[in-house]
């Protein structure tokens, strides 16, 4: 398997996780924040939320050989790394751990990701057979 459907796979992986995790805590009432600094949370959420669907519609684009995913998937990668730095903060604060653990697991698969698009960005580019706009 070619290590950019692998790094595709990885970014709608993750950004239908990040989806997901939002809804469940939105659902369940996971989200104090809401009533104590409503603002502060719901751009954040925005921000986060944005960074998902990026995600997904890079990594599609990137599996599908689409020459914009080789534009979008570094973007949606950046948000991603962006926020994989900034987030675990909220859950050191609060002593949770395995999410501690979690967010640097993912920011290490990030980082190993978005230096291979680098090094290897032969692999990530969309070659003359592999130009289909649609």
């Amino acid at each position: 398997m070619k290590i950019k459907n692998i790094a595709a796979g990885y970014s709608m992986f993750v950004g239908l996780s990040m989806m997901g995790m939002w809804l469940m805590f939105y659902c369940t009432g996971g989200i104090p924040e809401l009533s104590t600094k409503p603002a502060e949370i719901w751009l954040h959420m925005t921000g986060e939320i944005t960074t998902a669907v990026l995600l997904i519609i890079g990594g599609y684009a990137l599996y599908r050989r689409k020459v914009w995913g080789a534009q979008v998937y570094p973007l949606s990668m950046g948000m991603l790394l962006y926020t994989l730095i900034v987030s675990p903060g909220y859950y050191v604060q609060r002593g949770e751990v395995p999410f501690v653990v979690m967010f640097s697991v993912l920011l290490l698969l990030a980082v190993i990701f978005v230096t291979l698009s680098i090094v290897r960005h032969e692999d990530f580019a969309a070659d003359n057979k592999d130009k289909r706009s649609d």
